[in-house]
């Protein structure tokens, strides 16, 4: 039996990651793939419960250092119920964020080192990577229009910080991306919907080519 494949859907809010990822569990199921999709922080019983903990706009919010252990909680649980059985039996995994989003939130955000990020998940998720990381990047005025549309003001604890904040993730995937070519492929998010599933499907090829 052929080993599953991990692909993780990244970028800053209102990129379109969530309907990106839908569609490409699509496609993926209609080439005959069995496909298991998710997302961070979630995916597994215990991990959506840290969920709440970390998204609800009730409180205070965490630290930095809490937020980080919170989310590599939340992973270690994912990783250990359903992503790595799910490649183990063959299927291909579709997250809608992973570890870069902790690098990005909790390190380039937040300002914790990258070493202390990556430490956290060599313990907690034996350093699982994804075959292909899916960096969507849309430019700033056009996430603002989407987020306006999307959440009518409103949004989660750590989606609702301010646009410095929002400013240091950006940049924090695009440096990810530009370090570790082998890993990402960005995709311009900037055209419909339609388009940017089109780019993505072309990312995803090689992997294709090779099950």
């Amino acid at each position: 039996m052929a080993q599953g494949r991990f692909i993780a859907l990244e970028g800053g809010e209102g990129t379109g990651k969530s309907t990106q990822s839908r569609l490409l569990a699509n496609y993926l199921q209609e080439q005959g793939l069995e496909v298991a999709t998710t997302r961070e922080p979630g995916g597994t019983p215990g991990a959506e419960a840290i969920r709440h903990l970390l998204l609800d706009p009730s409180g205070d919010g965490w630290e930095a250092e809490a937020e980080a252990l919170l989310f590599a909680a939340a992973r270690s649980d994912h990783v250990a119920r359903l992503i790595r059985p799910a490649l183990e039996r063959g299927a291909w995994v579709v997250s809608d964020r992973f570890l870069d989003s902790s690098r990005a939130y909790q390190g380039g955000g937040g300002g914790l080192t990258d070493d202390a990020i990556m430490d956290l998940h060599r313990f907690g998720s034996r350093g699982l990577l994804p075959d292909l990381t899916i960096l969507i990047d849309v430019p700033d005025d056009a996430i603002a229009e989407r987020l306006a549309r999307r959440d009518g003001g409103e949004s989660d604890r750590i989606g609702g910080r301010d646009a410095a904040f929002h400013r240091r993730v950006k940049d924090a995937f695009v440096r990810f991306a530009d370090r570790e070519l082998g890993r990402f492929a960005t995709i311009d998010g900037s055209g419909d919907v339609e388009a940017t599933h089109a780019a993505i499907v072309t990312a995803i090829e090689p992997l294709l080519a090779i099950r």
